[in-house]
């Protein structure tokens, strides 16, 4: 009896290496549609409405959020964590996926890594205008310090910028690495002068000669080395903002690898949410962005999503078994106190609606698959609201205690970055090659012919 299982093809329909050039190379050379000038229009709309409120808030202050002591982080903090989180999905399937040799993250690498890069660009608008001074950015870079003039290095809001900074240049460089022999097939598809020459510049040169292909594998290589580890310290930092905090609901040792599967978790949602429209909207696209693409980042979901579920269960047995009056307070007041909605939204959205994802018809099933997807996003953005505004809310002496309340101005930047993602986004779309052309025909049957030859002619001789 044959013991190997057999997985659906990671490529459907009569496809070939032409057809597959065709359909991808087409998305940026045809014109695009009136449904995408209407996304464009609706999510640049939302993106100057960010732009608006930035400029509104630098002449009047933060005064305009709903921020105060003791939540001194409302919204802005809450918005970051939310964003760098999302940004670590297309790391783990690139980097860490290539390096384990896994084939069925080729069609949906490409988008992964571009959601990585916008949703870092949307991380880095809030502590910038957080700091309350926002002419004086640079004191969060690493400016020689001799004279003692700038503030504590060892403060943990520092140490993101490193971190982040570090993620955003390697994730960038890995994105552009990938793309350079789809772009230089787009250059050489390019029928208009200034298309070639614009994919000319950005392809560098290549020509598909086997000592670039030699080169270009090298680099691809060790740009994965370099970025698998940043999968597991970027959001450990960001973590490091509230665990080294003396301060209950906080000062946990658990919070590095709590952030880091949150973090794969609501990635992963991301991607299935654009993944999914774009197989339907995008003639051709399905045949290469299978179901079982999304069905793998399902199974996913569902082992980050029960690996939050266990956090978020041990949070509460340490600090009932520590019989610390401050921390069994902290987490009484999550479930039950004046955000006891967010807290049980949390719980609903990222614990208990994914539990379906263990039943392999709903994970085949796009529309149900997308809004889980969707679901958990919501339920990622108010784990960090919980985690943020629960906390500082209430303070060591009651007389000190204050409810945050959102203020419109916090709701509509908050909608503005997601203007800010989706126009970046759609440019994606419009100018760049989806999905890695190159990636892909690798693991066509095409690719592999005469293996696949030579294993029919073994069995046909065994059968003999």
């Amino acid at each position: 009896m044959d013991a190997h299982i057999e997985r659906a093809p990671l490529v459907i329909g009569s496809n070939d290496f032409t057809t597959v050039t065709d359909k991808i190379c087409r998305i940026n050379e045809q014109k695009p549609s009136f449904s995408w000038w209407i996304a464009l229009l609706i999510s640049g709309a939302l993106l100057s409405m960010l732009g608006l409120l930035i400029g509104y808030l630098f002449l009047t202050g933060p005064g305009i959020w709903g921020n105060n002591q003791p939540v001194a982080w409302g919204f802005p903090i809450t918005n970051f964590v939310f964003w760098v989180g999302i940004g670590h999905a297309g790391t783990l399937i690139s980097a860490i996926l290539y390096l384990f040799r896994q084939d069925w993250r080729t069609g949906i690498n490409r988008f992964a890594e571009a959601m990585t890069i916008f949703a870092v660009i949307c991380a880095l608008v809030w502590p910038g205008i957080h700091i309350g001074r926002p002419w004086l950015p640079y004191w969060m870079f690493p400016y020689p310090n001799q004279m003692g003039m700038f503030p504590n290095f060892r403060s943990p809001l520092l140490w993101d910028v490193f971190a982040v900074g570090t993620y955003f240049t390697v994730s960038l460089l890995f994105w552009y690495m990938g793309m350079i022999p789809d772009l230089a097939t787009l250059r050489d598809r390019s029928k208009t002068r200034i298309r070639k020459m614009v994919y000319g510049i950005f392809s560098i040169g290549w020509t598909g000669s086997n000592r670039h292909w030699h080169r270009y594998e090298r680099a691809y290589l060790l740009l994965a080395a370099l970025a698998t580890p940043l999968v597991l310290s970027v959001h450990s930092v960001v973590s490091f903002d509230f665990a080294v905090a003396q301060l209950p609901g906080w000062h946990t040792t658990i919070f590095p690898p709590y952030f880091v599967a949150g973090a794969v978790f609501g990635g992963f949602a991301m991607v299935l949410c654009l993944a999914i429209p774009a197989r339907v909207i995008i003639p051709g696209l399905s045949e290469i962005m299978t179901n079982r693409h999304m069905e793998n980042m399902g199974k996913v979901m569902l082992a980050t999503g029960c690996i939050v579920g266990y956090a978020y269960s041990t949070e509460f047995f340490i600090a009932y078994y520590s019989n610390n009056p401050y921390e069994g307070f902290t987490f009484e007041n999550r479930m039950f106190g004046p955000y006891a909605w967010a807290f049980w939204t949390m719980t609903t959205c990222n614990v208990f609606l994914p539990q379906l994802l263990w039943f392999k018809k709903i994970r085949q099933n796009m529309g149900t698959l997308l809004m889980i997807a969707i679901v958990v996003n919501i339920g990622m953005w108010f784990e960090r609201y919980v985690i943020i505004v629960t906390s500082l809310s209430r303070d060591a002496m009651p007389s000190a205690w204050h409810t945050f309340t959102a203020t419109w101005v916090d709701i509509c930047m908050l909608i503005g970055s997601f203007g800010l993602f989706f126009t970046l986004f759609f440019l994606f779309i419009r100018f760049l090659p989806v999905v890695a052309i190159a990636e892909v025909k690798a693991v066509m049957p095409q690719a592999h012919a005469h293996g696949h030859e030579d294993e029919e002619a073994s069995t046909a001789q065994e059968s003999q």
